[in-house]
């Protein structure tokens, strides 16, 4: 049985219009799916030339995005001659051929003018890049990519799709008028193509948060958060994502919930009911004194990145829109211990007494958990709505895992 600690990959690699066939199946260390740094190496070894990955082709066993044996589209850079051309089979070229929604970065047309895109940037900066760029990630989300740049720190190109992802360079901006030490520094952007360059941010991710690491920066991006409330948010063009315009969007998915979930008719039922109810939990969470302001929208310790040695920077703005702050302080709850949990609430709600006085937080989470999962279950729908097929097992169970978790809440609540 494959583990999930690893995957097994197979790559169709091309060359502009022609196809030089299958390399592999070989074995990688990491599971993730999305995750391609040592894919594209070993596929770059056995073509002999330089090799990006443009996208997922299909994957399957272990969990919906790790583990299992996992197939890629490749491009290689420069033509391979030592692998012969060939015709692909019906099969394959339907799979390689073009695709409804796919992401633009997603291609090999697309990967070139992203790269290019992000070398004539650092060039205009005064920071030429010096060397390849490292792929790192790629799924339907983003795309990531690691550039040496001379005598100075790597820049890091970031590929998004406009229509489902926010612009991420000006949300960046925006918390920078806020807290220029929480976030990274926006070197270029390109807001409709989907495109970001960032200065490195030295450290690690901060996966297994510490008490210390969480008493620092909950409370940077409450602070931030409550200047952001004075109107600017709300101008700066952000996705609205404020409680009445979440039940909107539900009462709308409610009807969709048949084709696009395997909830049964009583869950459906079910999720109807709680919809009902919305109005008056919602009336009852703004009366807890907390103000509608940016959302980081993902704001979760992998997200919070440091050395040690400096204010941690939060990173990765894609999902951030206009909405109520307990969904970001809900967020950290599922990559917590139940004593970081109890002590991230702690911080989280103190802070906010400092610059919201009168108001309840503690009791805002308590109140927002049912209508956050909602809000997951309405933002795994939008990224089903916006990808190719072989991208949907990343996502496919997503809505409906959210939608039974705003249940449990509210039964739980009900039980209460």
């Amino acid at each position: 049985m494959q583990s999930t600690s690893s995957r097994t990959v197979t790559v169709d690699l091309t060359h502009g219009d022609e196809y030089f066939g299958q390399l592999g199946p070989f074995g990688v260390d990491s599971p993730w799916w999305s995750s391609v740094a040592e894919v594209v190496a070993r596929a770059t070894e056995a073509a002999g030339v330089p090799v990006l990955v443009a996208r997922l082709v299909e994957g399957h066993g272990g969990t919906p995005g790790s583990g299992g044996r996992v197939r890629y589209h490749a491009e290689a850079l420069e033509r391979p001659g030592g692998l012969d051309p060939r015709v692909p089979d019906g099969d394959t070229a339907a799979r390689l051929g073009p695709a409804e929604r796919r992401a633009a970065w997603a291609t090999p047309g697309g990967l070139r003018e992203a790269l290019a895109w992000a070398e004539s940037a650092l060039a205009r900066a005064g920071r030429p890049q010096a060397g390849p760029a490292r792929q790192i990630r790629t799924w339907n989300l983003s795309g990531l990519f690691r550039l040496p740049v001379a005598g100075g720190a790597d820049a890091w190109l970031k590929t998004t799709t406009p229509a489902f992802n926010a612009a991420e360079g000006a949300v960046i901006r925006l918390f920078a008028d806020a807290d220029p030490t929480l976030v990274p520094t926006v070197l270029a952007a390109d807001p409709a193509a989907g495109r970001l360059l960032l200065d490195h941010v030295p450290g690690e991710d901060g996966w297994g948060p510490s008490a210390e690491t969480v008493a620092e920066v909950v409370p940077r991006l409450v602070a931030a958060q409550a200047a952001l409330a004075d109107g600017r948010a709300a101008a700066a063009g952000l996705r609205d994502r404020t409680p009445g315009a979440l039940l909107a969007g539900l009462a709308a998915l409610a009807d969709r919930l048949p084709e696009e979930t395997d909830l049964s008719a009583g869950e459906r039922a079910a999720v109807r009911a709680l919809i009902a109810e919305l109005p008056a939990q919602i009336a009852e969470l703004v009366a807890r004194g907390l103000p509608e302001t940016a959302l980081h929208g993902d704001f979760h310790p992998g997200n919070w990145r440091s050395d040690g040695s400096r204010p941690a920077t939060v990173i990765d703005f894609a999902d951030a829109c206009l909405g109520h702050p307990a969904l970001d302080g809900l967020r950290p709850r599922a990559y917590l211990s139940p004593e970081a949990w109890q002590h991230h609430t702690e911080v989280w709600a103190q802070a906010w007494r400092r610059h919201a006085p009168g108001s309840d937080p503690l009791r805002a989470l308590e109140l927002a958990e049912p209508l956050y999962h909602l809000s997951y279950a309405l933002r795994y729908q939008e990224f089903l709505d916006h990808i190719e097929p072989s991208e949907r097992p990343y996502h496919a169970g997503d809505p409906a895992a959210e939608l039974r978790a705003a249940l449990a809440c509210a039964g739980a609540r009900g039980r209460a």
